[in-house]
């Protein structure tokens, strides 16, 4: 996809650097309590956002929008949503999230950065680091949401492009008792740059750090705060030319030295063309994950008619149209969809050995007259099955997809529902030609 000459590449992460007074950063350090009544909401702009005028101290100067579905239910999730260089909070919607949000009933956030270029202040130690500056201002606005509406405090997540991505990792670095899991698109590790001129050289190459060393920086990201890490979810083209391809590999091994487990492949699978990587612990819960996406630009992965999310967003600048919804998959991975979170299933029971047949009973003595013989039907059909996930199920022809937003996915012939749209595996047998049904073959 092609991007406008006018933006110089460089400002898309880092831009110019404009400090907001601290003031009393550490006043809203700790979550609100309570519910209290939501005020009337003002300045609703087209795209369905809400300002929040008000939500703290807020050192880093940003703004707020918040985006509430209507007739929500009593713990329902919260999703932070950042935006990348030049951009806005309203830009951010062609992501997705708000039809995802509508569908799968959770709040949304979207904090907004009009100085330094737009960009969030990933790269600067006075912006970048528990209670202080950009990172306090989100900070505060999750405590505000929480003090207006019945949210799960272990349903909190961030994620974001670009400078969006790279604070969604110094969120989830600084407040690992307030967030989750997190969804970083073309961002980078966590203090890869402490400097808008170190901001450079992140972005453009690799820093060379051992996995303990980048884990180490994140370890001290939150001194005396005892709450396990954020999953992380890591989504990458290979032809951005912004943020480079090995910040991907970098923040797969920070993270992957943070949860204590390796970063070797415990489980890889092809999305519509994208590779998707799983890294497990030893209790088979995915800790982190990443996507690569072969050949996209820098910026985020939308897929517009891509049903199961009620429509992926909507392409644009920074916007590519991978035939991959990120925000789908990232809801998934962060498990507010209604599979809930994603777990390891059990191998397939193998089929039990065959019975061998009784010996044939020998005929009783004396003259016979022999009858007709009926000889077998020629081609009789043979029981098949089958064990893919609905997805392989749907794309062999042995299934379709069906239901409200086409969400689920029902057998050819039998038109049994086989469950959600999805890489969970399903037995199917065909007990004959092209009739399709759920479960194994009777031995």
């Amino acid at each position: 996809m092609s991007h406008p000459r006018r933006r110089p590449p460089v400002v898309f992460l880092v831009g110019t650097v404009v400090l907001a007074g601290c003031g009393s950063d550490l006043l809203a350090d700790a979550p609100l309590g309570g519910v209290e009544s939501p005020p009337a909401e003002v300045g609703r702009a087209q795209t369905g956002l809400f300002a929040e005028p008000s939500f703290g101290s807020n050192p880093g100067g940003l703004k707020m929008y918040k985006y509430v579905p209507a007739s929500m239910p009593a713990g329902a999730p919260l999703v932070v949503a950042m935006h990348g260089c030049t951009q806005s909070a309203s830009a951010y919607v062609n992501a997705g999230w708000n039809q995802l949000a509508d569908l799968w009933q959770f709040y949304l956030v979207y904090p907004e950065q009009s100085a330094a270029n737009g960009c969030f202040r990933w790269y600067d130690p006075a912006h970048a680091r528990r209670g202080h500056g950009d990172a306090l201002s989100i900070k505060q606005m999750v405590d505000r949401m929480r003090g207006q509406y019945d949210i799960d405090p272990k349903k909190i997540f961030v994620t974001g492009l670009s400078a969006g991505g790279a604070m969604t990792v110094v969120m989830a670095a600084a407040y690992p008792d307030v967030f989750s899991a997190g969804a970083v698109m073309a961002g980078l590790a966590y203090r890869c740059a402490d400097s808008q001129p170190d901001a450079y050289a992140c972005m453009f190459g690799p820093r060379n750090l051992t996995a303990k060393q980048w884990g180490d920086l994140v370890r001290t990201a939150a001194p005396g705060v005892s709450a396990p890490f954020p999953r992380l979810s890591v989504w990458q083209g290979t032809g951005d030319y912004l943020v480079r391809p090995v910040n991907a590999t970098e923040i797969v091994a920070q993270w992957t030295d943070v949860h204590g487990i390796d970063a070797v492949v415990d489980n890889s699978e092809t999305v519509a063309g994208a590779t998707h990587d799983e890294f497990r612990d030893g209790a088979g819960k995915t800790r982190v994950e990443s996507w690569t996406l072969p050949g996209m630009s820098h910026g985020t992965s939308v897929d517009p008619g891509f049903a199961p999310a009620g429509g992926c967003g909507a392409t644009g600048a920074y916007f590519n149209d991978a035939n991959v919804c990120s925000t789908y998959y990232a809801g998934r991975f962060f498990g507010i969809d209604p599979l809930g979170e994603q777990t390891v299933p059990p191998p397939p029971t193998p089929p039990a050995p065959p019975t061998p047949p009784a010996p044939p009973t020998p005929p009783a003595p004396g003259p016979t007259t022999p009858g007709p013989t009926t000889p077998a039907a020629p081609g009789a059909w043979t029981c098949k099955e089958y064990n893919a996930g609905n997805y392989q199920h749907v794309t062999a022809g042995r299934a379709y997809r069906c239901g409200t937003w086409l969400y689920h996915v029902c057998a050819n012939g039998s038109d049994q529902n086989m469950g959600l749209w999805n890489t969970m595996p399903t037995w199917l047998k065909e007990p004959a030609s092209g009739v399709f049904e759920v479960g194994r073959c009777t031995p």
